[in-house]
């Protein structure tokens, strides 16, 4: 069905929201994962509000449905496939959340979820805060701060069981930013593609600098695209983040954690 109704919409304008609605039903049907009453109708009124403001401001390159219902909305939920990661009422901050990827699609199909969407641009969250009151979510709370500033932040500091990024950073980088935000024992996910080899091993060491355990590489996969080399990498928190962590402002970007000697 998903397939039939992508064809059928693909390059046909306007799409109305049922259309959408049903288009992510059977998608959300195909990765298997249980669909709360109503998430199918809020993530198309998702993708239309998005689609809208991106005339206006710059949340995302191509806002079509074609260009985003796979690549953002279905590669943000389909991780919940891994039960064991996500248990009844988990705390999550998205940290850079953007346009609201992966969290918001988390908090829609996880109503149980308590949703932190942290992002360093106001006018991102002020799209998001409309996003939430129209689909009339109860979840979600918002942060507007750096991400390096907000991890030193009490308030924020290692309250979370998860936190996660999406096309963020680099491995080492996102190991700074997220630990600090984490419990001990709660997890860093990192949303990430292909690079995600090339990164591992400084992501590893970054990620014990910080608290963090080895780095576990779990496959993604959305069955439209088999040939995606989608892939999360885990850190669990072992042990509190030291002090130090995470440095100023841009510096996890421009030094990284972690670099192997004489790279």
């Amino acid at each position: 069905m998903g397939q039939i109704l992508a064809c059928e919409i693909c390059g046909v304008t306007p799409v109305t929201e049922e259309q959408k609605t049903a288009l992510f039903h059977s998608r959300l049907t195909a990765l298997s994962l249980a669909v709360p009453q109503g998430a199918p109708q809020q993530l198309a009124r998702y993708q239309t509000l998005l689609e809208d403001w991106n005339t206006r401001m710059n949340l995302t390159g191509d806002a079509s449905l074609e260009a985003t219902i796979d690549r953002h909305f279905l590669d943000s939920v389909a991780p919940l496939a891994y039960t064991a990661l996500w248990p009844e009422g988990t705390s999550v901050i998205d940290v850079g959340t953007g346009a609201g990827f992966p969290g918001l699609p988390l908090a829609i199909l996880r109503p149980d979820f308590q949703v932190t969407l942290l992002d360093s641009l106001q006018k991102r969250l002020t799209f998001l805060q409309a996003v939430t009151e129209a689909l009339q979510l109860t979840n979600i709370t918002f942060v507007h701060a750096r991400a390096e500033d907000a991890g030193r932040d009490p308030a924020f500091r290692e309250r979370y069981d998860v936190a996660t990024a999406r096309a963020v950073a680099a491995v080492p980088a996102l190991m700074e930013l997220l630990l600090p935000f984490v419990r001990v024992g709660g997890n860093a996910i990192c949303y990430k593609g292909p690079a995600a080899e090339d990164e591992l091993r400084d992501g590893e060491r970054a990620s014990r600098l910080l608290g963090g355990g080895a780095v576990k590489v779990l496959p993604v996969s959305l069955p439209d695209h088999p040939d995606w080399r989608h892939c999360l990498l885990i850190s669990q928190k072992r042990m509190s983040t030291p002090k130090a962590f995470p440095r100023k402002a841009g510096l996890p970007a421009k030094v990284p954690l972690g670099r192997a000697p004489n790279a």
